[in-house]
Order: structure tokens, then sequence, then C-alpha cells
């Protein structure tokens, strides 16, 4: 059977594509060439689908939440609210599984932030 190698791409409807892809390159590192492509490290890649009742991805009007790996979540979450991103308070522990805080993009995206165990 054939079968998927990998996320290939994330898309995202914007007000103004140049200012949030530049968000996206600025705040979390994102270095996509002329052609959206980035070459990412490689990792595990988590897919679950969630219950439709789940407020876990921000507003209810969110169909989906991405989710970055990074290597130390403190030093980025810092480096987000030192650029004024809107950061959230709160950050999560999951024993085995590694540790969880979320920023919203400019556009009310609600972004996932892991460092894996």
């Amino acid at each position: 059977m054939e079968h998927v190698l990998g996320i290939g791409g994330y898309f995202i409807r914007a007000t103004d594509p140049a200012v949030l892809g530049a968000w996206y390159r600025d705040c979390l590192g994102i270095d996509a060439d002329e052609n959206g492509m980035w070459q990412q490290e490689a990792g595990p890649t988590v897919f679950a689908p969630f219950e439709p009742e789940t407020e876990y991805f921000g507003s209810r009007t969110q169909q989906t939440m991405l989710n970055f790996r990074v290597r130390d979540l403190d030093a980025m979450l810092t480096q987000l609210r030192e650029k004024g991103a809107e950061v959230a308070e709160e950050t999560q522990d999951m024993d085995g599984v590694g540790r969880f805080g979320w920023v919203t993009d400019p556009e009310g995206n609600r972004i996932e932030l892991w460092q894996p165990a």
C-alpha cells in the first residue's frame, strides 16, 4: 500500500501574506525561500484528530492548529514576548511527551510549541 511520507506543506489564508510571512520568519525563525520552501529538522510529527467541541485550539472557529517542535520552550516563549507576540501565560507538561506553550499569530491563529521529552 502507498503511504504519505510526511507533511509537504501548510497553507494559511492571510489578510496580508507578506506581513504574516515576515512574522513567522522574524518571530519563529522559519527561513523559507521565495517559493515558501523551508528545510525543517527531522523529528516526530503528531497527527491527531480532535472532537468538534474541543477548545484546545483556542477559538472554536479555528479548525486546525499548527504545532512546531522547539529545542528550548522557555527561550522561544521569551523571544516571542520580546517581539511583542501574544503568548499564553500557561504552559503544560506531559510526562514522557514533553512541554507545550502557545502563541497566537497576527491573524489570530493559535500555534502550539512543543519541546519533546
